[in-house]
């Protein structure tokens, strides 16, 4: 069994670390020399700002909106990622750091997996602040399917996809741009 664990929103929520009144906010971070979105708290999402598109042609619908813009802070991001993943490593026997903000964990012989991961998942939010979602599958395909069904259509963050039933109707229900490694070619020609 393995588990991935993602920070939500990760540069936007560290930036919020710091700033608590931006909680609930809209906030977004922007590229090297402040070019393009790299990176969208919730409530930016909300208001159509997309992932990548250049800061000059949302400069109306960030002031409209008073959106919150920050430059990338990539020590601050380092550092609190290595916080975050010093926090997981501690409570896993393995751990693959997958990204800045990402980590496969392996969850053999650990008991309930849903009780671990939101374990795992409180930890983090008391001791670092940072607000993770945990997918848990067979297989890190599955772990990132998991996660995503966590991250956007559950109260806790936590999603256990184990059951084979269960397991084929996520799979018929998602779209297949969803699925890790899918890219836009590859969506046209499935």
């Amino acid at each position: 069994m393995l588990a991935l664990v993602d920070c939500n929103n990760f540069y936007a929520s560290c930036e919020r670390l710091f700033q608590p009144k931006l909680n609930n906010k809209p906030v977004i971070v922007l590229s090297n020399n402040d070019g393009c979105v790299i990176a969208r708290s919730n409530e930016a999402k909300k208001l159509g700002i997309e992932m990548g598109v250049p800061a000059f042609k949302i400069k109306e619908l960030v002031n409209h909106n008073n959106v919150h813009v920050f430059s990338t802070n990539f020590i601050l991001y380092g550092d609190l990622s290595k916080r975050v993943m010093n926090t997981i490593k501690s409570e896993v026997k393995e751990m693959e750091v997958y990204s800045i903000d990402e980590a496969f964990m392996n969850f053999k012989k650990i008991g309930s997996p849903f009780e671990k991961a939101l374990m795992i998942k409180q930890k983090v939010a008391k001791n670092i602040g940072i607000p993770v979602s945990i997918g848990v599958a067979p297989t890190k395909t599955l772990c990132k399917v998991a996660n995503y069904i966590a991250k956007k259509y559950t109260v806790n963050g936590v999603f256990v996809l184990t059951e084979e039933k269960k397991i084929e109707k996520v799979l018929k229900w998602l779209p297949v741009s969803k699925l890790w490694g899918i890219g836009k070619g590859s969506v046209r020609k499935l």
